[in-house]
C-alpha cells in the first residue's frame, strides 16, 4: 500500500512539472548563436552577441575561446584565462570565475605565500557594483582593493581582526571577516593584503588572510571559512556588459546603421555604465541580437488561459478564446460564453437586458473598487513613510533632540528632493563612496548638497541619527551648515548647503583642472580648519571629538574658505570624561596608532589626523599610496622619516617654495605637524594651541608679503623666534618604532560622505 501512495505521489509531481520541463524544453531549443554558429562550449550557452570562431560574434571584445582539452570544456576570452561561467543577455551581465588574494605565514612570522591578484578589464566589460562585494578573511588582516574608472583611481578596503577562534561570531562584520561595496564603473582591480603581526599571534587556528570580490551570496562567512578558503582558488564574480559606450545611449543608437537590437525588442540604458541592452518585448522569447530577433511565444500550447472554449494563438504575443458550438460571447468577457438555449428575438432582449444590467452593475462596482482602491493605497502610502520614518530613527532623532533641548533640523519631503536632484540624475553626483552618495540639487532657488545613504547597513542609521544630532548644536562659520533632512524615504537624507570649490584633497592633489593653492591659502585654510577643531574640542556644551579629519572631509567655498564635513563617525564626550572606549574606526592613513592599539578615543586623536592634512598641505602628497615604496606607503611615515635624515625639502611641494621667507614658515609648519604625529596622544599639542600657532604663521606671512603693519616690539620678537611662534624650534629624532606602527595604520575605505 505504501509503495502504490509513494507511485501516486511521484506520478503527481511529474504531471504538475512537465508543463514547465516542456516549456524550458521549447526555450532551449530556441536558436541562441547566429546561423552556422556553435552556441555550445561544453553546457554553457554561448549568446551571440558572444561567439566562438570568426564572424560568430558581434565584435573582437565578445570574442570567445572554447578550450576542450579542460574537463569540462571551458569558455574564455580571447588570449586570457578569464574563465566564464553564465550569461545573462537581458541584465547586460556575465559570470567569470575571479583568484583570491592569500598572504600566509609560518609560526615564526616569515612569508610563505602571498599573491596579489590583478584583472584588466577594456570595455565595455566593468565590476557589477550590485551584484559582488569586496570580503576579507582573517583575524590579524586588512586588505585594500584599488580599481581604475577611467584615468580615476579609487582605493577601498576593510580590516578584520580576532583574538581567539572562539570569538567568531559567524558574520561577516569584521571579527575574522569584514566586507564592503564596490565602486562602479570599474574596469580593473588589484587585490592586496597584508597583516599588523603577521599571524604570529594567532597562526595556530588562523594562519593566512584572504581577500576577493565575489559574487553576493555566493560566499558566507562561517567557523569552517579559514580551513575551506585553504583549497579555493578562484570564486565567482559578476561583470556588467552592454552594447556601446556613450551615456543615453538608446537615443543616439537607434538612430545608427549598427543599432543592436533586432525584431520585436527594446533597447534599455544599462543601469550601472555607459551603453545599452536589447530585451524582448513581453509575449516573445529568444536573443533580442539575432537577425530574427524575438520569437513568439504560443500562449495555447502549453495550457488554455480560456476558461470555456477554445484558445488560438495571436502574434504579437497574445491570444484569444472562441466559445464552443452551442454557446455565445458574453460581451463583458470573451473568455466566458453562454449557453444557447432559445432561438428567438426574446432571447437576444434577454440578453441584451442582462448585458446592460452587467454593464451598469460592473461599472458601479469598478468606480467603488477604484475609490476603496487608491484610499487603500494612500493608506499604505502613509504607512509606508511612517514606516520609513521610524526605521530611519526618526523616533529616536526626536527623542535626543528633544533630551538635548535642540531644535529639529527641517524636514523635507520624497518628491520635493527628487526633483531638486532631476530624480537623482547621474549628472549631479559631487561624490560616491562606500556608505552613499551626495548629490548637487536646488532648493528654494538654492544650491543644496544632499546626502543619500546606500540600502542595507543598519549601522547607516546610526550614523544618519549620530551626524543630524552633532551637526544640530554647531554653529561656526567653518563647520558645513545641516539645513535639514528626510525621513520618509527608503534610506535617510541629510541636506547640507552647497559648498562651491570642492574638497581639500581635491585642490592639493590636483584633481581639479588647474588647482593650485598658493602658501597663504594653505596657511588659511589650516587655521580655519584648526579653529573649527578647536571649537568642537572645547567651545560647546558637550565636546566633539570628529574622528575622521582629512583632506577629503574639508570644503572650500568659492572664498577659498575651509568648511569641515561628515561628522557621520563623530563622538559627543561628556564633560567629566577625556577619552572614550569605541571599535577603532577611520580612513587610511589618517588613523592614530595610538587609538588603534588602545581603543581609546581622545581629542588628540583629531590632532593627529589633522597633522597628516597638514603634511599633505606641506607636500602636496597623498596621505596613503601603493605607489611609494612599503616603508613610504603612509604620507606620516615618510614625512618623519624625511625630518630625522634632514630631507625635508626634498618632499615639499614645488608650488609652494620660492624664497627663504617661504622656506622659514614651512618648516615652523613642519614642526607643528611633526608635534601633531607623535605617538603619544599626551605629547601632542590640543587644537586650540594649533590654532593659535597656525593663526600666528599666517600674521607672520602676511607681515612678510606686505599685507600687514606691526609694531617694532611685535617684529623683535618675530625675529627672535619668542613668543607661540618660533620659527626656530629645533627637530628632534623619533623612535624607530614609529615607522612600525604606521603600517599598521590602515582602516576601512571612508563612506564617501
Amino acid at each position: 500500500m505504501a509503495v502504490h501512495v509513494t507511485l501516486v505521489m511521484q506520478l503527481s509531481v511529474m504531471a504538475l512539472l512537465l508543463p514547465v520541463i516542456l516549456a524550458a524544453a521549447d526555450q532551449a531549443l530556441l536558436p541562441q548563436a547566429l546561423p552556422g554558429c556553435t552556441d555550445r562550449c561544453g553546457d554553457l550557452v554561448i549568446p551571440y552577441p558572444f561567439g566562438i570562431g570568426e564572424g560568430c560574434y558581434l565584435r573582437k571584445e565578445f570574442q570567445i575561446t572554447c578550450d576542450r582539452s579542460t574537463r569540462p570544456p571551458s569558455a574564455n576570452w580571447t588570449d586570457s584565462n578569464v574563465h566564464i561561467t553564465n550569461f545573462w543577455l537581458a541584465e547586460g551581465e556575465l559570470q567569470i570565475m575571479s583568484y583570491t588574494a592569500r598572504d600566509c605565514y609560518d609560526q615564526q612570522g616569515k612569508g610563505t605565500n602571498q599573491n596579489s591578484p590583478e584583472l584588466t578589464l577594456v570595455p565595455p566589460y566593468t565590476i557589477s557594483p550590485t551584484k559582488n562585494k569586496f570580503i576579507a578573511v582573517g583575524c590579524d588582516t586588512y586588505a585594500i582593493f584599488t580599481g581604475y574608472r577611467g584615468e580615476e583611481r579609487y582605493i577601498t578596503g576593510c580590516m578584520s581582526l580576532c583574538n581567539s577562534f572562539g570569538s567568531l561570531d559567524g558574520s561577516c562584520s569584521g571579527v575574522g571577516c569584514c566586507q564592503t561595496s564596490i565602486p562602479s564603473g570599474m574596469k580593473n582591480r588589484t587585490v592586496t593584503l597584508s597583516s599588523y603581526y603577521n599571524h604570529s599571534d594567532i597562526w595556530s587556528f588562523n594562519p593566512c588572510s584572504y581577500a576577493f570580490i565575489v559574487q553576493e551570496g555566493h560566499f558566507n562567512f562561517s567557523n569552517t571559512s579559514f580551513q575551506e578558503l585553504k583549497v579555493t582558488e578562484q570564486v565567482p564574480m559578476v561583470l556588467d556588459w552592454a552594447i556601446g559606450n556613450e551615456p543615453d545611449s538608446c537615443d543616439a543608437a537607434e538612430k545608427k546603421q549598427d543599432f543592436a537590437c533586432k525584431k520585436n525588442s527594446k533597447c534599455v540604458n544599462h543601469n550601472n555604465k555607459n551603453g545599452y541592452v536589447c530585451q524582448c518585448l513581453p509575449g516573445y522569447e529568444g536573443n533580442p541580437y539575432l537577425p530574427d530577433g524575438c520569437q513568439d511565444i504560443d500562449n495555447c500550447k502549453d495550457s488554455n488561459p480560456c476558461k470555456i472554449g477554445k484558445c488560438v494563438n495571436s502574434p504579437p504575443g497574445n491570444y484569444s478564446c472562441f466559445c464552443p458550438k452551442g454557446y455565445i460571447n458574453d460581451i463583458m468577457d470573451e473568455k466566458n460564453c453562454i449557453k444557447e438555449n432559445h432561438k428567438n428575438q426574446s432571447k437576444t432582449t434577454l440578453l441584451l437586458v442582462i448585458s446592460l444590467s452587467v454593464s451598469l452593475g460592473f461599472l458601479v462596482m469598478l468606480v467603488g473598487i477604484s475609490m476603496l482602491y487608491w484610499a487603500m493605497k494612500k493608506r499604505d502610502f502613509i504607512k509606508l513613510k511612517e514606516n520609513y520614518f521610524r526605521e530611519n530613527g526618526g523616533l529616536l532623532l526626536q527623542q535626543k533632540l528633544s533630551s538635548q533641548g535642540m531644535k529639529t533640523a527641517k524636514l523635507y519631503g520624497a518628491e520635493e528632493l527628487e526633483k531638486a536632484t532631476n530624480y537623482y540624475h547621474a549628472s549631479t553626483v559631487l561624490g560616491e563612496g562606500s556608505y552613499g552618495t551626495v548629490y548637487k540639487g536646488i532648493l528654494d532657488n538654492k544650491e543644496v548638497a544632499i546626502k543619500k545613504s546606500k540600502i542595507g547597513a543598519r549601522s547607516q542609521i546610526d550614523q544618519f541619527v549620530n551626524e543630524v544630532i552633532i551637526v544640530s548644536q554647531i554653529n561656526h562659520r567653518n563647520v558645513v551648515r545641516l539645513l535639514g533632512c528626510c525621513l520618509e524615504t527608503e534610506v535617510p537624507l541629510l541636506v547640507y548647503e552647497f559648498i562651491s570649490r570642492g574638497t581639500l584633497s581635491e585642490h592639493i592633489h590636483k584633481e581639479i583642472k588647474g588647482a593650485s593653492l598658493s602658501l597663504d591659502l594653505r596657511l588659511k585654510i589650516a587655521a580655519e580648519t584648526a579653529g573649527a577643531l578647536a571649537y568642537l574640542h572645547s567651545s560647546i556644551s558637550m565636546p566633539v571629538i570628529h574622528r575622521d579629519v582629512k583632506s577629503s572631509n574639508i570644503l572650500l567655498d568659492e572664498n577659498y574658505t575651509a568648511k569641515v564635513s561628515d561628522f557621520g563617525a563623530s563622538r559627543m564626550v561628556p564633560l567629566d570624561q577625556n577619552q572614550l572606549s569605541t571599535l577603532v574606526q577611520g580612513t587610511l592613513g589618517y588613523l592614530d596608532p595610538e587609538y588603534l592599539l588602545t581603543n581609546q578615543l581622545t581629542e588628540k586623536s583629531d590632532v593627529y589626523s589633522f597633522g597628516v592634512v597638514l603634511v599633505e598641505l606641506i607636500t602636496g602628497k597623498v596621505a596613503l599610496t601603493l605607489d611609494r615604496r612599503e616603508e613610504e606607503r603612509s604620507l606620516a611615515s615618510l614625512f618623519v622619516r624625511s625630518i630625522q635624515e634632514d630631507h625635508l625639502k626634498e618632499i615639499i611641494d614645488d608650488d609652494i617654495v620660492d624664497n627663504e621667507n617661504v622656506t622659514q614658515t614651512l618648516r615652523s609648519m613642519a614642526n607643528l605637524a611633526k608635534r601633531c604625529l607623535r605617538l603619544k596622544g599626551e605629547e601632542r599639542p590640543n587644537m586650540k594651541e594649533v590654532a593659535t600657532e597656525l593663526d600666528g604663521m599666517r600674521t607672520i606671512i602676511m607681515h612678510l608679503n606686505g599685507q600687514a603693519d606691526f609694531g617694532s616690539e611685535e617684529t623683535e620678537n618675530l625675529e627672535t623666534g619668542e613668543g607661540n611662534y618660533g620659527l626656530s624650534s629645533a627637530i628632534t629624532s623619533t623612535t624607530s618604532w614609529y615607522d612600525s606602527m604606521q603600517k599598521q595604520m590602515l582602516m576601512p575605505y571612508d563612506d564617501g560622505r
